[in-house]
């Protein structure tokens, strides 16, 4: 019969120590890393770490201040608990009987109960100032006012003072603050952009609103954060800083007509026979419906279908003659156009620029 290897437990207990250390170690450079200063990483276009707007930067410092509350709590427990294992752990030379027992000690009780509300009090004053610093933010007089309209599956950006309407591409200018009123066409979702601000949700007959003041030109990304439906994850959110210039340059070439182009008459032709006219809108044309996006300059976007897929001319036509291949379950539904008449549509859409 083989005999059991001696273990020393005082080795063994150094080393779990060493190890539940550097773990510990680990974490703390980790989390640190990630907060001592935000993160201008080009590989990350959703990095809450790398806040470019005031509501962002300012739920980016509460995290912080949460996160180093919390590291705090679990660096002193965690040291409590290390220190009780090692110092009362069970000894060769112990004789196996209970230590002393502590009942109804008052001091103890009211730490264990002061301190936590404290802390939970302290978290809840400085989440309370941020959510009604930004909440209670002034409206500047020159403020930019958008209303942003949430459907299934699908953004809507209306501009009242510019009269512009347009799709899933949310443009702004930079270092002005923007002025979202956030509203529902049939049920619950929620407009993120984490770079920018925080989540705030479109109910349907409740309207809500948030702004934005970003200090960077860039695009940023987003996502609807509200499960909304079958094609909730692939309803994105594209918003583009602009100067100041190229913010006027793309509000005045919105705001034209729709360019009509003779050499694509068939396709404008089938679309306007089609029931395409009454959800969509192109203007300066007869299609002026409301219940889809407004056509009258797709070209200008980056992308369609919600961000779903790149503004290329194969992809359209592939969406045009059957949307649930690229988002099943989208309203858009198919026109049961063969392939040469949907390339004839996509080559009439590809015109408005």
């Amino acid at each position: 019969m083989s005999k059991r290897p001696n273990v020393d437990i005082d080795d063994v207990v150094r080393s779990l120590k060493m190890r539940a250390l550097r773990v510990f170690a680990a974490y703390c450079g980790a989390v640190a890393a990630g907060f001592a200063a935000p993160s201008r990483s080009p590989l990350s276009p959703t990095n809450i770490f790398a806040p470019v707007s005031t509501p962002a930067e300012s739920i980016f410092d509460l995290s912080r201040f949460v996160l180093m509350v919390t590291a705090a709590i679990f660096a002193v427990v965690f040291s409590l608990l290390a220190y009780a294992a090692v110092k009362f752990r069970k000894r060769r030379t112990s004789d196996g009987r209970e230590p002393a027992q502590v009942y109804g000690s008052i001091q103890v009780e009211l730490a264990w109960t002061v301190i936590p509300i404290l802390i939970v009090v302290v978290l809840f004053l400085a989440a309370a100032r941020v959510i009604v610093n930004i909440q209670n933010a002034s409206r500047p007089s020159n403020a930019l006012e958008v209303t942003v309209i949430g459907h299934q599956f699908w953004w809507e950006y209306r501009y009242p003072s510019q009269k512009v309407v347009t799709a899933n591409e949310l443009h702004i200018p930079v270092g002005e603050p923007t002025f979202l009123t956030l509203l529902s066409a049939d049920t619950d979702h929620s407009f993120w952009v984490p770079r920018l601000a925080g989540k705030t949700d479109l109910i349907p007959n409740h309207p809500n609103s948030m702004w934005l003041d970003p200090h960077e030109t860039g695009l940023y990304l987003g996502q609807c954060a509200q499960y909304c439906g079958t094609q909730h994850a692939k309803m994105l959110l594209r918003v583009y800083v602009d100067s100041r210039e190229d913010f006027n340059r793309w509000i005045q070439e919105q705001s034209r007509p729709a360019h009509i182009d003779g050499r694509v008459s068939e396709g404008q032709q089938i679309f306007e026979r089609t029931a395409c006219i009454n959800c969509h809108t192109i203007r300066g044309t007869p299609a002026n419906g409301t219940y889809g996006p407004d056509l009258t300059h797709l070209m200008s976007r980056q992308t369609i279908a919600s961000g779903a897929v790149a503004n290329r001319l194969g992809d359209l036509i592939a969406w045009i003659y059957n949307p649930a291949l690229t988002k099943p379950g989208c309203k858009m539904p198919s026109m049961g156009l063969s392939a040469q008449r949907a390339a004839a549509v996509a080559g009439y859409l590809e015109t408005l620029r």
